[in-house]
Protein backbone atom coordinates (compact mmCIF):
# COMPACT_ATOMS: atom_id res chain seq x y z
CA UNK A 1 0.00 0.00 0.00
CA UNK A 2 1.40 3.40 -0.81
CA UNK A 3 2.66 6.06 1.59
CA UNK A 4 0.03 8.87 2.00
CA UNK A 5 1.01 12.54 1.17
CA UNK A 6 1.29 15.51 3.28
CA UNK A 7 -0.69 18.78 2.45
CA UNK A 8 2.22 20.82 0.86
CA UNK A 9 0.74 24.18 1.45
CA UNK A 10 -0.06 23.32 5.09
CA UNK A 11 3.57 21.65 5.68
CA UNK A 12 4.45 24.91 4.32
CA UNK A 13 2.74 26.81 7.13
CA UNK A 14 2.51 25.08 10.19
CA UNK A 15 5.11 23.20 12.44
CA UNK A 16 4.14 20.51 14.85
CA UNK A 17 6.04 20.41 18.45
CA UNK A 18 7.06 17.00 20.02
CA UNK A 19 4.22 17.39 22.56
CA UNK A 20 1.92 17.74 19.50
CA UNK A 21 1.16 21.04 19.64
CA UNK A 22 0.31 22.82 16.19
CA UNK A 23 2.18 26.19 15.52
CA UNK A 24 1.90 29.01 12.55
CA UNK A 25 3.19 32.08 12.20
CA UNK A 26 2.23 35.18 13.53
CA UNK A 27 -0.15 37.64 11.03
CA UNK A 28 0.96 41.42 9.54
CA UNK A 29 5.03 40.55 10.66
CA UNK A 30 5.81 40.56 6.51
CA UNK A 31 5.29 43.71 5.12
CA UNK A 32 4.48 47.55 5.53
CA UNK A 33 7.19 47.24 8.34
CA UNK A 34 8.40 51.20 8.08
CA UNK A 35 4.77 52.42 9.74
CA UNK A 36 4.79 49.70 12.40
CA UNK A 37 6.41 50.50 15.92
CA UNK A 38 9.17 48.26 17.23
CA UNK A 39 7.12 47.23 19.98
CA UNK A 40 4.76 45.98 17.83
CA UNK A 41 7.19 44.21 15.25
CA UNK A 42 8.65 42.33 17.86
CA UNK A 43 5.42 41.26 19.03
CA UNK A 44 4.50 39.46 15.51
CA UNK A 45 7.68 38.10 14.93
CA UNK A 46 8.01 34.21 15.58
CA UNK A 47 5.52 31.50 16.43
CA UNK A 48 2.12 31.05 17.85
CA UNK A 49 0.49 28.13 18.48
CA UNK A 50 -2.99 27.33 17.33
CA UNK A 51 -5.99 28.85 19.17
CA UNK A 52 -8.74 26.28 17.80
CA UNK A 53 -8.90 22.31 19.42
CA UNK A 54 -10.58 22.02 15.85
CA UNK A 55 -8.03 23.84 13.70
CA UNK A 56 -5.45 21.71 15.36
CA UNK A 57 -7.23 18.64 14.62
CA UNK A 58 -7.43 19.54 10.51
CA UNK A 59 -4.31 20.22 10.45
CA UNK A 60 -2.41 17.36 11.95
CA UNK A 61 -5.07 15.34 9.74
CA UNK A 62 -3.52 17.35 6.79
CA UNK A 63 -0.13 16.94 7.52
CA UNK A 64 -0.41 13.50 8.08
CA UNK A 65 0.51 13.28 11.89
Amino acid sequence: MPKNKSHRATAKRFRITRNGKVLHRKATGNHMLTKKSSSRRRRVEGMAEVGSKADAKTVKRLLGD
